[in-house]
């Protein structure tokens, strides 16, 4: 076919095939104009799925009558007018292309009443083709219609789900905006039935009740609330435990800038903060907000907005994997927060959205964890299997005789040891399990790494240097940053345009697995010039030796010795999980056990 200009209604539907996927692409794009227009409340109406009715009400700035028409054209829009507005987006929608492209696989009304202005305005749009601005009564703020989506692509419409799977993707789809803006309060009517309402959070405690409401009481319940800012990024929000953590990343919220994302990098910076105290293959949950200077992102990268470009990925992804791992490096067992119950206990916790407020967790303090208890201590000598593996002191086992004092540390003092796998603890407030072998592998595995910290790593020379080949970008990574491998106790140099020397490695590592360990830290450098390769397998080695030393189960222990435990669980961080993700300790409260017995009822 010779080359032509398409028609003018067939370019707005190939847009609106780039931005709007599914009724809930409709959603979202007006209720973003609606929080760019500075909206305090947002009201939302379907039916039968979106696909017969969307109604989005706002009680924005409105739009005036002479803007009426342009709203609806290609490329119109009030959010920027030069490049250098391009580069420092801060709204969350600026390219002018939802309007128009809704309305041309749509039929759509639009009623606007600006602020100030004595009368509102209508102006409707049939398969793209525009009526007249007419005066409408409505008050301060913006009404859109959107009736019929696809009626005018047949092929678009037969890919949509059934009218309760398309409700479902705009129920989360208002979720997650929700999460993005506390200062306003959103509804969401199915039917003319109200199935969610949102009021306005400006408090914490509001926040929270928000954010329970949307994710559940299970997630606040095992949250830890994050607020750090460093080099011209500032991450605030709820990390959820390594112990809550799920088969799916369904619990992930991350908004940038007030943005909602879904980007790799994010994730996997978050992802690695977990990676010492979370099974392999699980999904952390969390809900959290960055900001960031808007000069350094590109929010245009995707059609839906939902992907950007960072100018400086590296320093990015450091910021939150660093900040990750520090919330999760300084939880330790008794802390904060006790753990929250065993499934069985929670049977008898108060009901989903019944006014609950939780204790806030709050960021860790630093703090020196000592008590009236003793300083009792772990020894790490773990070789001999029939040796005592604590040392303890005698104002430990003084303190047992006596009643426990108002004072009684974090995690109380031992009573009893049941089947030789767990430690019973009595605190004040009630009784406390410890999973003594999960316990104790997590102490051994942080002094063992702390060691390490503190001389280095060891390295051991080679007889013989190891050739080995790899591509010639790999190479290149790897010289360059042969000062940090070295470190690292691994040293190599450069023996061709695709060979490389090693001549010494860790005393951990096994030259056998030399190899895959070179291939992997090669493969980390060239994609994201960083490697943490040599440390995490350093932490896999002590991981296994911290395992296999542990406690194991069955072994009789002492109160003393049970207590020394406790103790060194109170110093140590991520205590509150194994090396492997699996929790450490559960508390379980007088009142959850006077529920249990029904005592005063």
């Amino acid at each position: 076919m010779p080359i032509r200009v398409l028609p003018e209604q067939l370019i707005h539907q190939i847009a609106a095939g780039e931005v709007i996927e599914r009724p809930a692409s409709v959603i979202k794009e007006l209720i973003e104009n609606s929080l760019d227009a500075g909206s305090k409340r947002v009201e939302v109406e379907i039916e039968e799925g979106g696909v017969k009715l969307c109604r989005i009400r706002d009680d924005g700035k409105g739009i005036e009558r002479d803007e009426l028409a342009l709203a609806l054209s290609r490329h119109a829009t009030s959010k920027i007018t030069t490049i250098d507005d391009l580069e420092r987006v801060a709204t969350l929608g600026f390219r002018g292309e939802a309007l128009p492209s809704i309305a041309s696989i749509s039929r759509m009304r639009l009623v606007s009443r600006a602020a100030g202005s004595p009368q509102a305005y209508e102006i409707a749009s049939d398969n793209g083709n525009l009526s007249e601005a007419a005066p409408a009564a409505h008050p301060f703020g913006t009404t859109i219609e959107v009736r019929d989506l696809f009626f005018n692509v047949p092929a678009r419409r037969k890919f949509l789900r059934a009218e309760r799977t398309e409700t479902q993707h705009i129920t989360r789809m208002i979720e997650r905006l929700a999460l993005s803006c506390f200062g306003t309060a959103f509804s969401l009517t199915v039917g003319r039935k109200v199935v969610a309402d949102y009021p306005i959070a400006n408090t914490q405690i509001e926040r929270e009740r928000r954010v329970a409401a949307i994710v559940g009481d299970e997630f606040m319940a095992n949250a830890l609330f994050v607020e750090h800012e460093s080099a011209g990024c500032k991450l605030s929000g709820w990390l959820c435990q390594p112990t809550y953590a799920r088969a799916q990343p369904d619990l992930q919220h991350f908004y940038l800038n007030g943005r909602m994302l879904r980007d790799r990098l994010i994730s996997s910076a978050i992802r690695l903060g977990y990676r010492d105290v979370m099974f392999s293959g699980r999904q952390p949950a969390f809900v959290l907000f960055m900001e960031m200077d808007p000069t350094q992102v590109d929010v245009n990268a995707h059609p839906a907005k939902l992907e950007v470009r960072f100018r400086d990925g590296r320093h990015v992804h450091d910021f939150l994997f660093r900040t990750v791992e520090r919330v999760l490096r300084d939880t330790y067992a008794g802390a904060s927060t006790p753990a929250p119950a065993p499934a069985s206990i929670n049977t008898f916790m108060p009901a989903a959205n019944a006014g609950v407020v939780w204790p806030a967790r709050g960021p860790v303090q630093y703090e020196n964890r000592s008590f009236a208890g003793g300083q009792s201590s772990l020894s790490l000598r773990v070789a001999e299997p029939a040796m005592v593996p604590f040392a303890v002191s005698g104002s430990a086992e003084a303190s047992m005789a006596q009643s426990l004092p108002s004072e009684a540390p974090p995690l109380g003092f031992a009573i009893a040891q049941l089947h030789g796998i767990y430690i019973l603890s009595q605190a004040p407030e009630g009784l406390i399990l410890v999973d003594m072998h999960a316990a104790h592998e997590r102490t051994t595995y942080e002094r063992m790494k702390a060691a390490l910290g503190d001389g280095g790593v060891g390295s051991q020379p080679l007889l013989v240097p190891l050739s080995i080949s790899v591509s010639q970008a790999e190479a290149d990574a790897l010289e360059e940053h042969a000062p940090m491998l070295r470190q690292a106790g691994l040293d190599i140099e450069r023996s061709g345009p695709a060979g490389i020397h090693v001549r010494a490695l860790p005393a951990f590592l096994k030259a056998k697995d030399i190899d895959a360990l070179i291939a992997r830290i090669g493969a980390d450098l060239v994609a994201n010039g960083t490697s943490r390769g040599v440390e995490e397998a350093l932490n896999e080695v002590l991981g296994t030796i911290a395992c296999h030393g542990a406690v194991r189960a069955h072994r009789n222990l002492t109160v003393p010795e049970m207590n020394a435990l406790l103790r060194e669980m109170e110093r140590t961080v991520r205590s509150d999980q194994c090396n492997h993700g699996r929790p450490t300790w559960t508390f379980v409260s007088m009142s959850d056990l006077d529920r249990m017995f029904l005592r005063g009822r």
